[in-house]
């Protein structure tokens, strides 16, 4: 909190007018680099880790505020042990600041929010055409779906397509002579956003030692983000959708499409109308 209280001072200084320009200056510089940092962050999983962060401080300065002694004795305690926490449970306090971001800013985000369940629909009806051809044909495939947490840095790894989605494309970019079938393709807003892309393997290795590279990825992928990751074996044709870590094998067209809309479509819906009911009580109130 020094850099903030920092800066706070150096506005003071400002509008007292005693040492305009340098303190002008500095605040320019600062900005420009509080700018910066955010802008390199927020299409990345990071962003959540950082809302994280910066929620779990502000309840520390509200502890300060109101005197919560007992609360004050936890954090500190806990930010002067703070090394040894992150070398010993550093994935799970990964995980903890990423999910109190994102809970913490999705209900503002979608706050208002009135997006037309239909494309999502409609687009869902063509992956599912997509990966049934695969399935018949035996062709390995692997799709991310992202939600609510960015994927910036996994698409970087891969290849920029951008492109409206439909059934014939994503054929041809798992046919298996083609340059981007290996990896993954990232779908965002309803769009073939990359192809290509690198994921990271899962992390509980034993559990699923008779996995394939691709399934051990859509898991992977699945336990640091709140993404939908769907697989086609190369080896059967069977489906599986992975989601938060686990993996559901066998799926149908019918059981597939019924499936997405309900991580894709109903989930969305249920959590603007669980905002929505929570905004009116607090107006009534």
């Amino acid at each position: 909190m020094d850099w903030f209280m920092h800066y706070v001072n150096l506005i003071r200084v400002a509008t007292s007018g005693f040492n305009i320009v340098t303190a002008v200056l500095d605040i320019l510089i600062l900005s420009v680099v509080i700018f910066a940092v955010y802008h390199f962050i927020k299409e990345r999983r990071a962003g959540k880790l950082a809302w994280g962060v910066c929620i779990f401080l502000i309840f520390a300065l509200l502890c300060s505020v109101f005197h919560l002694s007992a609360m004050q004795f936890i954090i500190s305690s806990f930010l002067e042990l703070g090394v040894l926490f992150a070398l010993i449970f550093q994935p799970e306090l990964r995980s903890a600041l990423e999910k109190l971001g994102d809970n913490s800013i999705k209900g503002f985000k979608q706050i208002g929010e009135q997006k037309n369940a239909s494309p999502t629909n409609a687009m869902i009806d063509e992956f599912v055409e997509a990966v049934c051809d695969l399935s018949k044909t035996k062709t390995g495939a692997l799709i991310v779906f992202e939600r609510n947490t960015k994927l910036g840095d996994i698409i970087l790894t891969g290849t920029i397509v951008n492109a409206q989605f439909s059934a014939t494309l994503l054929r041809s970019i798992f046919f298996n002579k083609a340059p981007l079938h290996d990896g993954a393709v990232i779908v965002r807003s309803n769009r073939i956003h990359s192809a290509g892309c690198l994921l990271p393997l899962e992390s509980n290795r034993e559990v699923y030692t008779e996995l394939g590279t691709r399934h051990r990825a859509a898991i992977g992928i699945s336990e640091i983000s709140d993404c939908v990751s769907v697989v086609v074996s190369e080896e059967t044709g069977t489906v599986s959708i992975a989601h938060e870590g686990k993996l559901s094998r066998n799926f149908t067209k019918e059981t597939l499409k019924k499936k997405l809309q309900e991580y894709l479509v109903k989930s969305s819906q249920e959590q603007k109308k669980r905002i929505a009911s929570k905004v009116n009580i607090d107006t009534e109130e």
